[in-house]
């Protein structure tokens, strides 16, 4: 069977390129699981939970028995009653886990289904569960998916506090090994999740879960591991180091999003017009245009991420904040917004302040902000495009006149506008005249490590050619020289000999328009605004 790179599901092993999980299978082992912890992993939609925990349940029957469900074979009624629920619960193990246990608990479990009774309880459940951690020759681990099935049920809060109870009594009533919950939400807080007329449910009895620290984002290292399993298959030639650096670049090591990028090339560029084999599709440029596709189509994660967007105002207002004005934003986890996107792994935490997770996501939201009707029908966006097909030559991005004609433009829109406005304003309305020059056909994204209220680096990829444009606030000429160093290492990065600058002045008695800085060995264009 050929293996293929999937983004649908689980991942198995003997079908799909996926990175080595050793290494986190053994940390979740030796530091929760041998510990008798209790946890939840809680991580945002298509964060590989589902395949971590199926390829952790393997790993651990060689050492524990493992009981294995999935919420989402629950149905809601199966929840409504305790009845319902003990009735589910023993369908699914009956279902999942006949072989190995033992004859007198299989025969209870199957007393339950066969039940009519509305009374029975969970009580009785556990009396059976904590039986078969009695007579098991093995400690168990009980493994549960998708719990954010269930957790707007009292049901479930009451079966989590049986697993409380028999937790703290463990010494006296034989109970599980280890618990595992896996969600997107936390359930030792289920404010996101429980509601009922009289009351917002802060709390559940899960205030034993020790915290799940293991990080699941995969690292340069990890795709590395993918690309060379993949290289083995199909000799394309790539430059599995680059191209496995360059995919952690775009998307921070979001498992979905570098399945998807490796998905696209694999899929759909590999063969095509653009690209007529694997070797041209496995390049720079072929990464290129994987996002190009990946930032325009649709699919859940997009969607859950616009979604959060448009229901939540505040955190609608502290993105927009970061994209565009470079203001630093604090984490506050009382911030509902803040923490709502937190937890679906739209944003992260770092040092006490807010940032987007990675360039995918950040260059989706730009897109978005910068659809907007009343940024469309904006004046700038109208001379984008009308000027849009003067700046292509040949298959080549002229950025100097670019620059050029958005120094004029805006001087001759908005240069009697405050200060204020060109500072909060300028570098979106810079981007606003870019897109629709690019768009279709190049990408760009911010250069997070030089994202603040002074400077931030554009980066745009077009046709496989890059170009660096810092846009920076003018602070006097010391800083502005800083600057120009600044840019020219990401020149070097690159590997460029050409950079660009708009600056924005308050200078009233500033000269408009573009000048050329010879610096070392690199040419940089500015555009004093």
């Amino acid at each position: 069977m050929i293996k293929t790179f999937n983004t649908e599901g689980v991942c198995i092993p003997s079908e799909n390129y996926m990175v080595n999980l050793d290494e986190r299978l053994h940390t979740i082992k030796a530091q929760y699981i041998d510990k008798g912890k209790y946890f939840t992993i809680n991580r945002a939609r298509q964060y590989g939970k589902t395949t971590t925990l199926s390829a952790l349940a393997t790993y651990l029957r060689g050492y524990y028995d493992v009981i294995e469900m999935d919420f989402q074979m629950f149905s809601h009624a199966d929840f409504e009653e305790e009845s319902a629920f003990v009735s589910a619960f023993s369908r699914e193990i009956l279902a999942l886990h006949v072989g190995y246990i033992p004859k007198q608990i299989e025969d209870a479990f199957i007393q339950f289904l066969k039940n009519d009774s509305k009374n029975l309880k969970l009580g009785e459940l556990f009396q059976v569960l904590s039986l078969w951690c009695t007579e098991a020759a093995r400690p168990i681990v009980l493994i549960i998916d998708e719990i954010d099935s269930a957790t707007n049920n009292q049901v479930f809060l009451d079966f989590l506090a049986q697993l409380r109870g028999y937790y703290i009594h463990r010494k006296k009533r034989a109970t599980f090994q280890s618990v595992i919950l896996a969600g997107v939400h936390d359930v030792k807080n289920l404010k996101q999740k429980i509601r009922t007329e009289e009351e917002h449910k802060l709390n559940s009895p899960w205030n034993i879960a020790a915290d799940f620290n293991v990080d699941m984002s995969f690292s340069v290292s990890d795709i590395k591991g993918m690309l060379l399993e993949y290289e083995e298959d199909h000799q394309t030639g790539m430059n599995i180091e680059l191209i496995a650096g360059l995919i952690y670049d775009y998307t921070s090591g979001y498992p979905f999003l570098v399945s998807r990028i490796c998905k696209i090339i694999d899929e759909k560029l590999a063969g095509s017009a653009k690209f007529q084999d694997y070797a041209g599709a496995w390049t720079l440029n072929g990464v290129s245009e994987a996002v190009k596709q990946l930032l325009v189509e649709k699919n859940t994660l997009f969607e859950s991420l616009m979604g959060k967007v448009n229901a939540y105002s505040g955190l609608r207002e502290a993105l927009y904040t970061i994209l565009f004005t470079g203001k630093s934003i604090a984490y506050n986890p009382d911030n509902e917004a803040i923490d709502v996107a937190l937890m679906y792994g739209f944003i992260k935490n770092i040092n006490g302040s807010v940032v987007i997770s990675n360039r995918i996501f950040e260059t989706r939201l730009y897109n978005y902000f910068l659809s907007a009707g009343d940024v469309q029908n904006s004046a700038m966006y109208k001379v984008a495009l009308q000027d849009k097909n003067q700046f292509i030559l040949n298959g080549h991005l002229n950025m100097e006149l670019v620059l050029e004609k958005f120094v004029t433009h805006f001087d001759e829109l908005y240069g009697d506008q405050s200060d204020t406005f060109k500072e909060e304003d300028g570098r979106r309305y810079f981007l606003l005249y870019l897109r629709p020059i690019i768009n279709g056909t190049g990408n760009y994204y911010i250069e997070a490590r030089t994202r603040n209220m002074e400077r931030t680096d554009v980066i745009v990829d077009y046709h496989g050619e890059q170009f660096v444009i810092e846009m920076k606030i003018w602070r006097g000429n010391a800083y502005n020289e800083r600057g120009e160093a600044q840019l020219t290492d990401y020149l070097n990065h690159y590997h460029l000999k050409k950079g660009y600058m708009v600056s924005f002045s308050f200078n009233k008695n500033k000269k408009i328009g573009l000048k050329r800085i010879l610096f070392g060995d690199k040419e940089l264009v500015e555009a004093v605004v």
